[in-house]
């Protein structure tokens, strides 16, 4: 598959309620396609792919959006105060170059070690702060961007945002193949993951879809100097299936058939080892009369930080199990 649309997607700066130019990069990519598709308030943009059989209609869902940080309060020495938009933890900010807005260059910055109690104060979002050098061109609500650029590691890619450009890129990556589908399907850019699964809710209730898969950057947590009890996933072992998370437990037949069609395809995979956490899934599953709704996901380290890691095979591998199971219509059978 190609990695462009994974590369220049990474490096989109796009934090929740601010998924604007990864809509624009999308709509670029449709522009060499004939594709319907339609765009809502909440930012959400589905695209709709004929299959060969229109009894039968599947839903493909990814979102668009990153955690980030939003600029709550504007100081007179040129540093702004900020709060988290995601799961943000605060420890992981120490250094970090940001963009404030679109424009503004700024770094975060914590008291130096020598001027702590006992040197040993942890970061928190009271006392971090941006100093961004001309205070006048920042606005209380501004976003806050983690600027980290993708690169291509040996085994590895690293970068900003997999959670969950990943799936946003694979989808792009269906939209142009020239090949029909077995049946309808639909494939949803969602807005809003981070802070409650919002775009997700308003997409789904308005698309009449028999089952739906989620397309993810997961957890890894397999940090080398922790013991392998405590992983979640692992870099190198293949895509994610997830049994259950964080409210809900995952449709049987969507994930027993996402284990079979691996199977048959001789695509490694693994399935999370912990519940944390959670995925559109759960917001797709509870809509109108509940959409039954798989996930799959590239493991991922130090996701929801300003850079992660994934292995370049998991995300191959992630893209031909999707790619399989649509293609092996099992769910239909």
């Amino acid at each position: 598959m190609h990695l462009e649309h994974l590369e220049k997607l990474s490096n989109i700066q796009a934090i929740s309620g601010f998924e604007d130019d990864v809509v624009n990069y999308i709509k670029d990519v449709l522009k060499r396609h004939s594709y319907d598709f339609k765009e809502d308030f909440m930012k959400n943009l589905t695209v709709f792919i004929p299959g060969r059989d229109h009894s039968f209609k599947f839903g493909l869902f990814a979102h668009m959006d990153e955690v980030g940080l939003m600029v709550t309060k504007i100081k007179d020495d040129t540093t702004v105060k900020f709060a988290p938009v995601g799961g943000v933890d605060p420890r992981v900010l120490v250094g970090k170059k940001v963009k404030v807005g679109k424009d503004v260059d700024g770094v975060i910055g914590f008291k130096p070690i020598h001027l702590q109690k006992k040197g040993k104060e942890s970061p928190s979002f009271d006392n971090l702060s941006i100093f961004v050098g001309e205070s006048s061109a920042v606005n209380v609500g501004d976003p806050v961007f983690f600027t980290t650029k993708f690169n291509s590691c040996g085994d590895f890619y690293v970068g900003k945002a997999f959670d969950d450009r990943v799936g946003c890129a694979m989808m792009l990556e269906l939209i142009e193949m020239e090949e029909k589908p077995p049946f309808d399907l639909y494939l949803s850019f969602v807005s809003q993951e981070e802070v409650g699964l919002r775009g997700s809710a308003v997409a789904a209730a308005n698309l009449d879809i028999d089952a739906a898969l989620v397309i993810e950057g997961t957890t890894a947590g397999d940090n080398p100097e922790l013991e392998e009890a405590h992983w979640a996933t692992h870099l190198g072992d293949g895509p994610v299936l997830v049994a259950v998370h964080s409210g809900y437990v995952i449709d049987k037949r969507i994930f027993e058939g996402l284990k079979s069609v691996a199977d048959e395809n001789d695509i490694p995979y693994q399935v999370k080892r912990r519940t944390a956490g959670g995925t559109d899934a759960a917001r797709i599953a509870r809509t109108f009369a509940g959409i039954p709704t798989g996930v799959v996901a590239v493991p991922a380290r130090y996701i929801h930080s300003p850079v992660s890691q994934i292995a370049k095979k998991d995300f191959e591998n992630t893209f031909k199990l999707v790619k399989a199971f649509i293609e092996s219509e099992v769910f239909v059978r």
